[in-house]
């Protein structure tokens, strides 16, 4: 009982993250904040939603013959997490690398100054 409303808290947690990221990709202003949102909140709710699944896997062990069946899973969905934990903000850099090389610039609020303009590239 206590595994599956631990998993429920988790993967509802996942999905307000993607909530969240999804609102940020719509409400932000510019290329590089709206990838900002989509990556963070893209990995956090990925490992939230399959760390919940990993967790409503425990709440058959005790019960179920085959333990090494359950394990194999929940082994399967932790692999899947370090994936994407190694992944998504990979891509996300790179994402913002390729923007940042094709001069893609960044929207500043008109009573703040860019000072990435002032430095320039260095290369």
């Amino acid at each position: 009982m206590i595994f599956t409303i631990i998993s429920i808290i988790l993967i509802l947690a996942g999905l307000v993250f993607f909530l969240g990221a999804a609102v940020g990709l719509i409400r932000f202003p510019d290329f590089y904040t709206r990838v900002h949102a989509a990556g963070k909140g893209d990995t956090l709710s990925s490992l939230l939603v399959l760390l919940g699944f990993a967790v409503y896997q425990l709440r058959d062990f005790e019960s179920f013959s085959h333990d090494w069946l359950i394990l194999l899973v929940i082994l399967k969905l932790l692999a899947i997490s370090a994936f994407i934990l190694l992944t998504s903000p990979t891509s996300t850099h790179a994402l913002m690398d390729a923007g940042w090389e094709d001069k893609v610039k960044p929207e500043i609020a008109k009573d703040r100054s860019n000072h990435l303009e002032e430095d320039g590239p260095k290369y």
